[in-house]
């Protein structure tokens, strides 16, 4: 039997690598969508535009307007002169934040009271002007310090001091690529067992396989096995990627790491299986699994949490295996996380697979005939 199934395989195998196109399909793309996504797929802002409003000309304006000068995520591109010109600027993207300093802002803090600082942001991508925000107010609170101790005032009563764990430079690179190592292994497993039957069917050599000495299992198997070993090969390489190149830390054990990736391939190959079983060619084969895969990553929490959606479409996430798979990167890669926790994401992802792989099976058999 075993070697029956090694012909399949090796079969296999050659259907996917003789042709040189095959093999470029599964190797360059993917890693340029890691580099891609590595440095596109980032919450961070680099050189924020920004322009001043400063009415005020004393001494503290001018401290204050040199801190964001001297800061390398931000970019002045514009001084203005009146109200006035905030709105054209605004309005057609320019700048994201405009820095409004009012008239008596040294004369009060000379005097010992509190000034105001405007910062005007444009809000109509959110997340881009919180980021923003919290960058002015960095460099503000940075320089009320500087103030108070140049002068020998009395020190705040309270004084927020902030560490963060796992990510101590709140790099979202360190979030996103994790994230990108499942994303990208699940596209070239999919695709390699979506199209697997449906090629076959397509190209006429399905029937040549029913009259072999092959049971229904056997070529489930023989196919099962080249999408699996393809899909080890996929993650490792974009691990190296993403630990040598963008310097991601990988923090956990490797056989945590592989342990996932093996109960996320055993369910990934389940899905592609089940809807090659029921392709009838390799267009609707490669039609489901681009059903598959975009909510599947919409709800894995790849990009949103999934805390923050509606209470049934979290009831949806439950069966995407990526949603568990995801967990574990992050976890293995930023918190070195062990077995002990990791066991709530793994049984999901093998039950997943269980009921996946049976559902194939199931339909591959009453379908050969």
């Amino acid at each position: 039997m075993w070697l029956r199934i090694l012909a399949l395989i090796h079969k296999e195998f050659l259907a996917l690598l003789k042709d040189p196109r095959s093999r470029m399909v599964l190797i360059v793309p993917p890693l340029i969508q890691l580099l891609v996504f590595g440095y596109a797929a980032s919450f961070d802002l680099k050189e924020v535009p920004y322009a001043v409003y400063n009415e005020d000309r004393g001494v503290a304006s001018r401290d204050l307007l040199a801190a964001f000068a001297g800061a390398p995520s931000f970019r002045q591109v514009a001084e203005l002169h009146s109200e006035a010109e905030i709105a054209p600027l605004v309005d057609v993207r320019e700048v994201l934040a405009v820095i409004h300093i009012g008239p008596r802002f040294s004369a009060e803090l000379l005097a010992g009271r509190g000034a105001q600082v405007q910062v005007i942001v444009d809000g109509r991508n959110s997340n881009s002007a919180m980021i923003g925000l919290n960058y002015v107010r960095s460099i503000v609170d940075r320089y009320n310090r500087d103030w108070i101790e140049a002068r020998g005032l009395q020190k705040p009563p309270a004084r927020l001091v902030t560490r963060a764990w796992f990510n101590p430079n709140l790099d979202s690179r360190w979030f996103f690529i994790p994230g990108i190592v499942g994303m990208l292994t699940l596209v070239v497993t999919m695709l390699v067992t979506a199209l697997t039957v449906a090629r076959e069917r397509e190209q006429g050599t399905f029937d040549q396989l029913l009259v072999t000495p092959l049971r229904p299992g056997e070529i489930l198997l023989g196919k099962t096995v080249p999408g699996f070993v393809i899909g080890i090969v996929q993650a490792t390489l974009i691990l190296l990627v993403a630990t040598l190149w963008f310097k991601v830390p990988l923090l956990g054990s490797l056989a945590a790491f592989y342990t996932g990736l093996a109960l996320f391939l055993l369910s990934g190959v389940g899905v592609g299986l089940l809807i090659s079983s029921l392709a009838a060619t390799q267009q609707q084969g490669l039609l489901g699994a681009f059903l598959f895969m975009v909510p599947a990553v919409i709800l894995s929490g790849f990009a949103t949490p999934i805390a923050n959606m509606p209470d049934i479409v979290q009831t949806l996430t439950l069966v995407d295996p990526l949603r568990y798979f995801l967990v574990i990167l992050r976890k293995v890669f930023l918190e070195g996380a062990g077995f002990d926790v990791l066991l709530d994401q793994l049984w999901p992802m093998a039950l997943i697979g269980l009921v996946s792989l049976s559902l194939a099976s199931w339909l591959f058999r009453h379908r050969m005939y």
